[in-house]
C-alpha cells in the first residue's frame, strides 16, 4: 500500500501543461514563429493546432497584426 501512495504522489507531480508545439500554447500566440508568413512554412501556426473553442483568442491576437500588416487595405 505504501508503494502505491508514492507511485500516485509521483504520478500526479508530474502531471504539468505540456504542448506538443509551442504554437499551440496561447501564452505563444503572439510570438514571431507562431504567427504568418514564419509558422506557414512549418504548419505551426495556432489556427492549425487549436481546438474551435480558442478559435476566438487566436483571431484576437492575430487581427491587430494583420491590419497593421497592410496599411492601404482599407484605402
Amino acid at each position: 500500500m505504501k508503494y502505491f501512495v508514492v507511485v500516485l504522489l509521483l504520478g500526479l507531480v508530474g502531471c504539468n501543461d505540456q504542448y506538443r508545439y509551442a504554437c499551440q500554447n496561447p501564452d505563444n500566440f503572439h510570438k514571431a514563429e507562431c504567427m504568418k508568413p514564419k509558422c506557414l512554412f512549418t504548419q505551426t501556426c495556432p489556427e492549425y493546432l487549436v481546438a474551435p473553442i480558442l478559435e476566438k483568442q487566436v483571431n484576437a491576437v492575430q487581427q491587430p497584426n494583420q491590419s497593421a500588416s497592410e496599411p492601404n487595405a482599407g484605402k
